[in-house]
C-alpha cells in the first residue's frame, strides 16, 4: 500500500513538474470599488479558468492594499485596478497589463504576454 502511494504520489510530482504552466501565475491586483474590476468579474472571471491561458496561467487575486503586495518583486508599483502581473515561481514580474481594455481586447493582450514572456503556444500546445 505504502509503495503504490510513493509511486501515485512520484508520478503526480512528475506530471506538474512537467506541466508547461504550472510555473507561472496571472496576479490580478484588485480593490474594493473598482467597476472595471466588477466589469472583469462579470464578463471574464467565469471563463478564464477554463481556457487554455487559465489553465497554463492559474489566477491568483490580490487586494491593492493586502501585505501579499509586498511579496511581490514588482518592475513599479501598481498605480491602476485591474493590473495583471504575470509572474513566475518566485513571484518576480515578467510583464503586466494595466487596466481591463474590455473582452475583445483582453484574450488578445493576454495571449501576447504569455507568448512573448513564456512557451505558451509552442509545440506543446498546439
Amino acid at each position: 500500500m505504502i509503495g503504490s502511494l510513493r509511486i501515485l504520489l512520484s508520478g503526480l510530482v512528475l506530471a506538474l513538474s512537467t506541466f508547461p504552466g504550472w510555473a507561472v501565475e496571472l496576479v490580478m491586483v484588485e480593490r474594493v470599488g473598482c467597476s472595471y474590476c466588477a466589469q472583469w468579474n462579470a464578463e471574464i472571471g467565469p471563463i478564464y479558468p477554463k481556457t487554455p491561458e487559465g489553465a497554463y496561467a492559474p489566477l491568483r487575486r490580490v487586494d491593492l492594499k493586502a501585505k501579499e503586495m509586498e511579496t511581490l518583486h514588482l518592475e513599479r508599483r501598481v498605480l491602476f485596478t485591474p493590473t495583471f502581473i504575470l509572474v513566475d515561481e518566485d513571484d518576480r514580474e515578467l510583464a503586466r497589463l494595466e487596466g481591463y481594455p474590455g473582452e475583445d481586447f483582453f484574450w488578445g493582450l493576454v495571449q501576447r504576454l504569455l507568448q512573448e514572456h513564456t512557451d505558451f503556444g509552442t509545440a506543446a500546445d498546439g
